[in-house]
């Protein structure tokens, strides 16, 4: 006799008491104060008609309405979930998810991240842009003083599929001498004329197969492969030159992935080799990242971008380009570190009629009594404004001896002007004041000076002592809560739109979960911490 027990796939099949409580209304079941219900509200404003484009587009009806998949993505970046597939268990098993969801069935993990990469991803900034306009409409924000900072996040690629642009100059060179090495064998054999152009070599190697395809016709040549076959000397050049062009492909391919920068992942080609501050090898080890940038305005992340660039300095211009693009505001006052000091920044945020509160570079150094007491910094040399000289330890005069022109990677061209000391054959001081074998050079940049001078007052003053305190806690705050509290430090999408996308829901839910801790704790409308008092 068979006594084997048949499992049920439906477990409310089994003996037990599974009795339907009633009311079966979620609404009871969560707190007035839960931060789901505030979430629920402030997105009911956004605008989402761009979002229902981007479906129409395709032709696609929606399993769940999309604003309502919308509030449960952002909900749960808001709890610190940001895979996909814990997104669809939360949706089965969190009363919170289930409210948001009004009834819908729990969407499954292809069609979130189909919602978050192929529909979110078009419109996105839009509705972010809107959550910062409802802030400015509630009078949380005002558009005044903009905090800028950046910070390196891992991407979602191999650290040991890395390219590099010097390694691939490097073997393309070697790669063009034997081409052009095939290609005059090619024309000692057939007594042909084929060019080699180093300009396009693929194009040059091409033209080369087609003469050698119609050689092998006209000479009624079959190519053999496999042990104990001899090759014609017509196949082995075209088997090398085929191998040859593939890899001048590959090249041709990386020189467009490495237009501006010098690296990248073959994981993710859109991801650069950086040093991460907070590696957990603590080696300092290079890494495939994305150089993440914010603006922090009264706590809340009011602009966000994705880019490439190691360096800060080169991020900040189109920044606040893409930030007033789609705000269609302007910041008044612009305050960042150290790392964002150049003299196109400062001219840029002169022309746009922003003030920069941007720390100089030489800040602390400026500070201590070793840089006070070096004869040698231009800084403790008298300048004479009206005729143009400097005057050294020795009294000697520094006279301007011409213009040089230097261009920046983002292509800005400084001008800078040499000086040169009348005379430092027999000057005691000379050891303290330069190694050159003839007379002290000095290149200084005028309007770089002058800029930096303008923004060294701004940030002395009892605002910018405010604003620099505040800079520390907001922007470096909110990445401190980011990447500690939310324990984001990795991205779990690839490519630079995915995640740019995935960014920019942790800052949304950022923003909720910030607006909701002020109006709990009642610190609406308070747009700076203030400075202690003795």
């Amino acid at each position: 006799m068979n006594n084997t027990v048949k499992q049920q796939k439906q477990y409310t099949h089994l003996k037990g008491n599974y009795q339907l409580p009633l009311p079966l209304d979620f609404e009871t079941s969560i707190a007035p104060d839960d931060s789901v219900r505030l979430l629920s509200h402030v997105l009911e404003e956004l605008d989402y008609t761009r979002l229902y484009q981007a479906y129409s587009q395709k032709g696609r009806k929606p399993g769940v309405e999309p604003s309502i998949l919308f509030k449960v993505v952002v909900y749960a970046f808001m709890e610190g979930i940001y895979s996909t597939r814990h997104i669809e268990r939360s949706c089965k098993r969190d009363i919170n998810f289930k409210w948001l969801l009004q009834g819908y069935p729990s969407p499954d993990h292809s069609t979130i991240a189909r919602f978050i990469k192929d529909y979110l991803s078009t419109c996105f900034d839009d509705l972010f842009n809107q959550f910062i306009h409802y802030l400015n409409h509630i009078e949380e924000i005002n558009f005044e003083h903009l905090f800028v900072d950046g910070t390196k996040i891992e991407a979602n690629a191999n650290k040991y599929t890395f390219v590099w642009k010097k390694a691939i100059h490097k073997n393309e060179a070697k790669l063009q001498l034997k081409i052009e090495t095939l290609i005059n064998t090619l024309n000692e054999n057939y007594l042909s004329s084929v060019s080699f152009d180093k300009n396009q070599p693929a194009e040059s190697l091409e033209k080369a197969l087609d003469f050698l395809k119609v050689k092998q016709q006209e000479l009624n040549i079959v190519f053999v492969h496999g042990i104990g076959k001899r090759k014609t000397v017509l196949q082995k050049l075209v088997e090398q030159m085929e191998e040859c062009l593939e890899r001048q492909r590959k090249y041709d391919v990386a020189h467009d992935i490495l237009k501006d920068r010098n690296s990248y992942s073959k994981t993710d080609p859109d991801a650069t080799f950086m040093h991460m501050k907070d590696d957990h090898m603590r080696n300092a080890q290079l890494k495939p990242g994305y150089n993440i940038q914010i603006g922090v305005e009264s706590e809340y992340i009011t602009g966000v971008n994705v880019y490439a660039d190691r360096a800060d300095t080169t991020t900040l211009i189109p920044f606040l380009e893409n930030m007033y693009q789609g705000l269609g505001v302007r910041y008044q006052n612009i305050i960042a570190d150290a790392g964002y000091e150049s003299e196109e920044n400062y001219i840029y945020l002169e022309q746009q009629k922003q003030e920069p509160y941007i720390k100089p570079v030489m800040y602390e150094k400026w500070k201590k009594k070793s840089f006070k007491k070096d004869i040698s910094k231009r800084e403790n040399m008298h300048y004479n404004a009206e005729e143009d000289y400097y005057i050294c330890a020795n009294n000697k005069r520094l006279q301007a001896k011409g213009l040089i022109h230097r261009t920046s990677a983002s292509g800005y061209r400084a001008e800078i002007t040499v000086y040169e000391c009348e005379d430092c054959s027999n000057c005691i001081l000379k050891e303290k004041c330069t190694r050159a074998k003839g007379n002290r050079k000095m290149q200084v940049s005028k309007p770089f000076i002058t800029k930096r001078q303008h923004s060294y007052e701004n940030i002395k003053t009892e605002l910018g002592i405010q604003l620099r305190m505040n800079r520390s806690i907001q922007v470096e705050g909110a990445f401190g809560v980011i990447k500690w509290d939310h324990e984001f430090n990795r991205f779990l999408r690839r490519g630079k739109n995915n995640v740019k996308t995935e960014f920019m829901l942790l800052c949304l839910a950022y923003n909720v979960r910030k607006l909701h801790s002020k109006i709990q704790s009642e610190r609406c409308k308070n747009h700076l911490h203030s400075l202690k008092t003795a």
